[in-house]
């Protein structure tokens, strides 16, 4: 297992974490996902940590808190063993303020991860999503108490816009607080809008990046092709997880694979292992989040790690997965004498 550092902090996490929104499966949504107990979850980290995988990333609304519960029993003895991520900000409740980045929900959600993690700290914390009614001088100087009082160890934050994470950078710049070090972000191959802007940002800024289903929302398994019907066990079966996922037509998607299986014909490795191993090679990437339904999954995830993709095959990839940016960004490649792009 490789290890790199996360942003700007001196904190070293894997090239691999392994994420648990398959812990649990309570509720439609989760449900789609797996519904592994605490003896599957046990056999899933004792095979991670085999392999040097020691970085397990959460959030309070997985499975209704289940899947931080099924984690906590699961790690119990060998807490020093390993790094937790967890994440809030999401509605976990009816009242109104159990929602956002507000002082009030995130004392009360931090206390209550520890609760279901059984630790005292957390690793990384991580807001979820922006909120934009919470001032960020709130939200920043909450985690700052919090730090101080040894209950999160480093911040991060999810599925912000551009200028969301510029904003608490400066802030935290301006009055001192701790910085951002990590952003989970959506990216993969059937979606690599995280380079337009963010990816910019984050190696300006130091910010790493984790990254969150880099297959594609289970577009990039290996068993979804041209011509044929949808798996019976993939989160796309379900509606409400179509709704929600990461947009990408069809076309765009088989365009990739086909892609992939000539490359998967040359190198012998499956869908799933080129499409990680091709997000491994990209400018300010942390830490992918693999989930498995099983052992046998997890290993194959882990294959993805100890070689690489040829200087070529990644220029075919790169071609295969392409799209028309955005303005401004499709603008500003024309100005790349002075404003290089990394990709």
């Amino acid at each position: 297992m490789d290890y790199r550092q996360l942003g700007g902090s001196g904190l070293k996490v894997p090239v691999l974490t392994l994420g648990t929104g398959t812990f649990g499966g309570s509720g439609e949504l989760f449900k789609a996902w797996g519904d592994t107990d605490v003896s599957e979850a046990k056999r899933l980290i004792d095979v991670c940590l085999e392999h040097g995988l020691n970085m397990f990333d959460s959030a309070d609304i997985y499975s209704q808190g289940m899947a931080e519960e099924i984690l906590g029993q699961a790690i119990k003895g060998r807490r020093d063993q390993l790094l937790i991520s967890t994440k809030a900000t999401f509605r976990a409740g009816k009242g109104p303020n159990d929602v956002g980045s507000s002082r009030f929900h995130l004392l009360k959600s931090v206390d209550g991860c520890l609760k279901r993690l059984k630790t005292d700290y957390i690793d990384l914390f991580q807001l979820h999503g922006f909120d934009a009614v919470a001032p960020v001088e709130e939200t920043l100087s909450t985690l700052d108490d919090l730090i101080r009082a040894g209950k999160i160890r480093y911040i991060g934050c999810s599925n912000f816009s551009g200028w969301h994470l510029m904003k608490s950078l400066a802030t935290s710049d301006r009055y001192g607080w701790p910085r951002y070090v990590a952003h989970q972000a959506y990216y993969s191959l059937v979606g690599r809008d995280y380079e337009h802007e963010l990816m910019p940002l984050a190696l300006d800024q130091k910010v790493g990046a984790v990254v969150w289903s880099p297959l594609g929302w289970g577009r990039l398994t290996g068993k979804i092709r041209r011509g044929q019907p949808l798996p019976e066990n993939t989160r796309l079966q379900s509606k409400l997880n179509r709704d929600i996922g990461p947009p990408v037509s069809d076309e765009h998607v088989y365009n990739i694979v086909d892609a992939i299986d000539l490359i998967a014909k040359e190198t012998g490795k499956t869908v799933p292992q080129i499409a990680l191993n091709w997000l491994l090679q990209r400018p300010s990437v942390a830490t992918l989040i693999i989930g498995a339904r099983n052992e046998d999954q997890l290993r194959q995830n882990l294959a993805c790690l100890g070689w690489n993709l040829t200087t070529d095959q990644v220029k075919q990839l790169d071609a295969a997965s392409a799209t028309t940016p955005a303005y401004p960004y499709w603008h500003q490649k024309g100005f790349a004498e002075r404003n290089p792009f990394p990709v």
